[in-house]
C-alpha cells in the first residue's frame, strides 16, 4: 500500500508569489527523494491564494523522511507555513 498525503496551503494576502516559488524550488527534489512516488502542487483556478499538494509515497516511512529532510525544514518550515492563513494535512493509504 502506498501512502498519500493531500495539503490545503492558503497563502496570507501578498504571499501567494512566494508560495508558489517555494514549491517550484522544492518540487524538483521532493520528486528525487527515494520514496517519493509522485509529488504535485496545484493552484486553484478560482483563488489563487489556494494551493494543493499531492504527495505519495512508497509507505509512511517515505513522508517521515520527507519531513526530515532540510529542504522540508527550511523552505515548509522555516518559509512557507509562516506565510500561510491555514493548512491542512490529511494522510492516507491507497487502496490496491
Amino acid at each position: 500500500m502506498a501512502y498519500v498525503v493531500l495539503a490545503t496551503w492558503i497563502a496570507k494576502p501578498g504571499e501567494a508569489d512566494a508560495i508558489r516559488k517555494i514549491l517550484e524550488t522544492v518540487t524538483p527534489g521532493n520528486r528525487a527523494e527515494e520514496k517519493v512516488l509522485a509529488f504535485q502542487a496545484h493552484v486553484s483556478k478560482d483563488d489563487p491564494n489556494t494551493f494543493v499538494l499531492y504527495e505519495k509515497y512508497a509507505d509512511a516511512s517515505g513522508y517521515a523522511d520527507h519531513r526530515g529532510t532540510e529542504a522540508f525544514k527550511t523552505h515548509v518550515l522555516g518559509d512557507a507555513i509562516p506565510r500561510l492563513a491555514d493548512r491542512t494535512v490529511r494522510e492516507f493509504e491507497t487502496i490496491e
